[in-house]
């Protein structure tokens, strides 16, 4: 007997398909115009909040931050609840942990003072693909 096709995709064909479209097209640009402007913290070597402007050197930070960005681009059509979910459950969890002093920028010399933008270097050409520029 030959068992019929219910229409279900697996889940690992179902994670290519492409989404709707995001505002950002990469983790990168999310940190670029969007967190570094609106999560500011006075940074500094040792201190309370440290962050790397080149936080693309930190798999760790790349995996947390790629997440952020993948879960803002899901609940910033929610316009009831969705931006304080994402605060409430994803930036302040993550950023808590990178920006912790035993996270992953324990170690950086990156400074800033009260009310300035985090700092933020860009990543070399090609590091990070445009997910907008690929096709479906």
């Amino acid at each position: 007997m030959v068992a019929e096709w219910d229409g279900h995709v697996d889940d690992a064909a179902d994670a290519l398909q492409p989404g709707p479209e995001t505002l950002y097209g990469s983790a990168d640009e999310f940190v670029r115009e969007f967190l570094v402007v609106a999560y500011r913290r006075e940074v500094s070597p040792k201190g309370d909040y440290p962050w790397d402007g080149r936080w693309w050197m930190h798999p760790e930070a790349v995996a947390r931050l790629d997440a952020l960005w993948r879960t803002w681009e899901h609940f910033r059509n929610d316009r009831a609840t969705g931006m304080s979910v994402w605060w409430r459950d994803h930036a302040d969890h993550h950023m808590g942990v990178l920006m912790s002093p035993a996270g992953p920028f324990g170690n950086s010399s990156g400074t800033t003072g009260p009310g300035e933008l985090l700092p933020y270097t860009a990543p070399p050409p090609g590091l990070f693909v445009d997910v907008r520029t690929i096709a479906s």
